[in-house]
């Protein structure tokens, strides 16, 4: 187990696998397999019991959390009386945090189709923190390149100030967009936000804590917050399974900045990925991501197969 199980009976309720999945029980997944196989990220599995045993009671506790908060925000506005100005409705913003190939692209994608089939939350919006990655050339301006992915990698400042606009009701909020293909920002594109029900925020850092000279961090706009968990090994396994099924797929296209990595031969693409797993992702995770584990409202624990195994709810 990553972290270790000694803290989690201070900090959490644990509920097992069988359980969890009894939360749910008579309710079905409102996705077909092939929605669901759409929604799967590569080397993730999901299937419709992994739906319907995990993330179809989280999307429900979720729905309830998100009414909470609507009915509180409106009798909040009902008792300001126009004493200060606040919105008509602000979205519930849920903040999903894990490693690099531990899943959370693809739990956030199921949350977002499960949520937007949930009466009251019809309107689910998606963002990754990629878009907030500094542009390369800014990278190597200030020699981080090597640390893509890190907390200081990332332009801080205009993700909160992204975020908090969203928060307030503004009607059309844009972020840059990000390709994995080029490893890179593109030039003039854009993600459009307009009003969501909910806004999901998905990457690896969206738990830490405010920068030095910062005084709001992005968690402290979240209504909610996920950490997906799993062994550090699992993981970096995971990673290098996925790497190697990249070099056959998007790695072969010409335009992919990782297409060098194409004709490697099976042992060299272990090899170059457990390097890149050793210097860049696994560093990460043990020294800036992991440590926000503990800061999550509920923490999804996976096992060796990547499913999940046990829910971490923290005590109320």
């Amino acid at each position: 187990m990553v972290g270790g199980a000694s803290g989690d009976a201070g900090v959490f309720h644990a509920i097992g696998r069988a359980e969890w999945a009894a939360l749910a029980a008579g309710m079905r997944a409102p996705l077909t397999p092939a929605e669901i196989a759409a929604l799967q990220g590569t080397g993730d599995q999901l299937d419709l019991a992994e739906v319907e045993d995990v993330y179809l009671p989280l999307s429900r506790l979720l729905s309830l959390y998100a009414s909470g908060a609507q009915r509180l925000y409106g009798e909040t506005r009902g008792f300001l009386d126009g004493a200060v100005a606040v919105p008509d409705e602000t979205p519930f913003v849920i903040g999903v945090a894990g490693s690099v190939a531990v899943g959370k692209s693809t739990i956030s994608r199921v949350l977002r189709e499960l949520l937007s089939r949930w009466p009251g939350t019809p309107r689910v919006e998606l963002v990754t923190t990629d878009g907030f990655l500094y542009p390369n050339a800014e990278l190597v301006r200030r020699d981080l390149l090597q640390r893509k992915g890190f907390p200081e990698s990332y332009d801080r400042r205009a993700l909160v100030d992204f975020v908090s606009a969203i928060k307030a009701g503004e009607p059309e909020v844009r972020a840059p967009l990000y390709s994995h293909l080029v490893y890179d920002i593109v030039p003039g594109a854009e993600v459009v936000i307009r009003r969501p029900d909910v806004l999901i925020v998905e990457g690896l850092n969206v738990l830490q804590p405010a920068p030095q000279g910062q005084a709001l961090a992005l968690a402290d706009l979240f209504d909610f917050s996920i950490y997906v968990d799993a062994a550090t090994s699992d993981i970096e396994d995971w990673y290098v399974e996925r790497f190697l099924r990249l070099r056959q797929g998007s790695f072969a296209d010409p335009s992919s900045y990782f297409h060098r990595y194409a004709g490697l031969s099976d042992a060299e693409a272990v090899a170059t990925a457990r390097d890149i797993w050793d210097r860049i992702n696994g560093r990460n995770l043990v020294e800036n991501v992991l440590p926000t584990r503990e800061r999550a409202r509920l923490v999804l624990r996976k096992g060796p197969n990547h499913v999940v195994d046990r829910v971490l709810l923290r005590k109320i």
